[in-house]
C-alpha cells in the first residue's frame, strides 16, 4: 500500500468523523458548537483538495456521517415487526446516508468551480441543501440550519427559513477557515449580531391567548400493539377516558390515527366520541374509506357526532404511507407500505387547507411529515390563526426522531409566526407560542392530557410572505461574485 493510498483512507475516515461530529448539534443535544468546529474542520479538510473525485469521495464520506448519526432513528420502523421488516434496517441505514451524502459530494465538487472554493462550498452546499427539501418529493431533515432551533437564533428563520441559518451556519464555520483569527473574530461578531436579532425578536409582545380551552390527549398507545383488534378497544378506551376527564374541553384533539376503527365500519364509534366529550367538537386522526381509497385523515366531530371538517393528509411518506406504483408492488411482488393499516396504501388528499372552526378560528391541519416541509406550510390557501400538528411518532422510537421531528415543527411557527398546537400518541404533545417557544408540553411516553389555550397569533412574516426567495437571490448573489472573480483573474 502506498502513502498516498494510505492518506487517501485516513482522508475520508477524517471526513466521516466529522460529518458525524456536525450531526451533535441536532435534537436532542443540540450541541451547535459541535456542529460549527466540525463543519470549519470539514472545510479546511476540502481546501486543498483540487481534483474532482477527491472532493467527491470528501463530501460524500462527510454527508454519510452526517446523514447517518443524525437519522440512526430511521431503524425504528423495522424494528416494530422485526421479523417481517428487520432485515432491511442496515441497508435504510446505508442507503439513506451516502444516498443524503450524495448532497454534499455535489457541493464539494461544485466548490471547485468558484475562485473562492470555500464561500463556493458555503453557497453549493446551501443551495443543495434547499433542494434537498424539494427534490424527489422532498426530505429536508437534518439541515444544518436546525442547530439553531430553540436558540434565539432561529428567529432569522422568520427572515429566510431554514435555509437563512443553514447559510449563516456555513458562513460561521468558513470565516476561521479563509482569515483564521481574523475570521474568528468576524465569525463571533457574525453570530453575535444573529444572536441580537433573535433576542430584540423574542422581547416583541405577543397578543393574548384565546379564552377557549383546548383538551391534547396523549394516549401512548405502543406502535408494535397499536393495530392488534384484541386491543383496539383498549386503546379507544384511553381515548374517550382522557376526553370526558373531569369536564370535557371546549375542543379535544387526538393524535394522528389515533382511532383503531374506521366510521365507514364502526358508525358507532362517533356516538360513544361525542359522548366523551359531551357533544364538543373532537378533532381526531382516524384512516377513513372513499372510493376504494383510503386516506389518512383528521375529521372533526361533535353534537350528535356528525363530520363538520375534514382534512386529508396530502405530503405522504415514500415507502410508509404509499410506494410508487403501489398497486403493481402490491399485486406483483406483495409489497405494502408501512403505516397504511386500510388498503395497501394511502391516497393523497388534494393539498395544503384551512379548516374554519367557527370560534376555534381558522387552522392550517399538518399531520406528521407534513409539518417538515416549510414550502407546504406556505402553500396554504389562506392564512390561519394557528397550525395544528397531529402525529403518530411512536415510528421514530424514543431517543432522537419525535424530538428532532418537535424541533422541526417549531421552526414552522417561528417562519410563519403562528402558535402550533402539537398532539402525539407517544409525544411530544406540546404547545408552541408564534416565535417558536414551548409554552407547555406533556411528559414523553405518558398517558394524559394537557389542557391548554392557543395562543396569540402575529403579523405575517417575511419568509410567510416571500419564503425562500431572499435566500435564492443571496445564494445568487454569492456564486455570481465567486464566477466574476474567476474571470478577473483569468484576464
Amino acid at each position: 500500500m502506498t502513502d498516498a493510498w494510505l492518506a487517501g483512507r485516513r482522508r475520508l475516515a477524517l471526513a466521516f468523523a466529522l460529518g458525524a461530529l456536525a450531526a451533535l448539534g441536532q435534537a436532542p443535544l443540540g450541541f451547535w458548537w459541535a456542529t460549527l468546529l466540525a463543519l470549519a474542520g470539514l472545510i479546511w479538510l476540502l481546501r486543498p483538495v483540487t481534483d474532482g473525485r477527491g472532493a467527491f469521495l470528501v463530501g460524500l464520506f462527510a454527508g454519510a456521517g452526517h446523514f447517518g448519526l443524525a437519522l440512526n432513528w430511521i431503524v425504528e420502523p423495522f424494528l416494530i415487526d422485526i421479523a417481517r421488516h428487520g432485515w432491511m434496517a442496515p441497508f435504510a441505514v446505508l442507503l439513506l446516508s451516502f444516498g443524503l451524502g450524495l448532497f454534499w459530494a455535489g457541493a464539494a465538487v461544485a466548490a471547485r468551480l468558484f475562485a473562492n472554493p470555500v464561500l463556493g462550498f458555503v453557497a453549493s452546499l446551501t443551495a443543495l441543501e434547499a433542494l434537498r427539501g424539494v427534490i424527489f418529493t422532498g426530505f429536508p431533515w437534518a439541515m444544518l440550519g436546525h442547530v439553531w432551533i430553540g436558540t434565539p437564533l432561529d428567529q432569522l428563520a422568520a427572515l429566510g427559513g431554514a435555509s437563512l441559518l443553514t447559510l449563516v451556519t456555513l458562513l460561521a464555520a468558513a470565516l476561521p477557515v479563509l482569515w483564521r483569527w481574523t475570521g474568528a473574530a468576524g465569525s463571533l461578531a457574525f453570530l453575535a449580531a444573529a444572536l441580537g436579532f433573535g433576542l430584540w425578536r423574542l422581547a416583541q409582545p405577543l397578543p393574548e391567548p384565546g379564552a377557549l380551552t383546548l383538551r391534547l390527549v396523549q394516549p401512548n398507545a405502543e406502535q408494535s400493539a397499536k393495530w392488534e383488534a384484541a386491543r383496539a378497544r383498549e386503546f379507544l378506551d384511553r381515548l374517550l377516558a382522557l376526553t370526558a376527564k373531569d369536564t370535557p374541553a371546549d375542543l379535544t384533539i387526538w393524535p394522528e390515527t389515533a382511532v383503531p376503527y374506521m366510521l365507514e365500519y364502526a358508525p358507532e364509534v362517533a356516538g360513544m366520541v361525542v359522548a366523551a366529550s359531551e357533544g364538543k367538537p373532537v378533532a381526531l386522526g382516524i384512516q377513513r374509506e372513499e372510493g376504494e381509497r383510503f386516506y389518512n385523515s383528521l375529521r372533526v366531530l361533535e353534537g350528535e357526532g356528525e363530520e363538520t371538517a375534514r382534512y386529508d393528509k396530502a405530503h405522504l411518506v415514500p415507502f410508509g404511507e404509499y410506494i410508487p406504483f403501489g398497486d403493481l408492488a402490491y399485486r406483483w411482488f406483495g409489497l405494502r407500505a408501512f403505516a397504511a393499516q386500510a388498503g395497501n396504501t394511502y391516497s393523497a388528499g388534494p393539498g395544503p387547507q384551512v379548516l374554519d372552526l367557527g370560534r376555534f378560528g381558522k387552522v392550517l391541519p399538518l399531520i406528521c411529515y407534513e409539518a417538515i416541509f416549510p414550502g407546504d406550510v406556505n402553500a396554504a390557501p389562506e392564512r390561519a390563526d394557528w397550525m395544528l400538528q397531529i402525529t403518530n411518532d411512536a415510528w421514530f422510537g424514543t431517543l432522537t426522531g419525535p424530538f428532532q421531528h418537535f424541533a422541526q415543527a417549531r421552526l414552522r411557527a417561528v417562519e410563519q409566526g403562528l402558535p402550533l398546537i402539537r398532539v402525539a400518541n407517544t409525544g411530544v404533545t406540546a404547545v408552541v407560542d408564534a416565535h417558536g417557544r414551548l409554552v407547555d408540553q406533556l411528559p414523553f411516553g405518558s398517558m394524559a392530557a394537557l389542557d391548554t389555550t392557543i395562543p396569540g397569533a402575529l403579523p405575517p412574516t417575511p419568509y410567510s410572505r416571500w419564503g425562500d426567495l431572499p435566500v435564492l437571490l443571496l445564494l445568487a448573489g454569492l456564486a455570481l461574485g465567486a464566477m466574476a472573480r474567476r474571470r478577473i483573474a483569468a484576464h
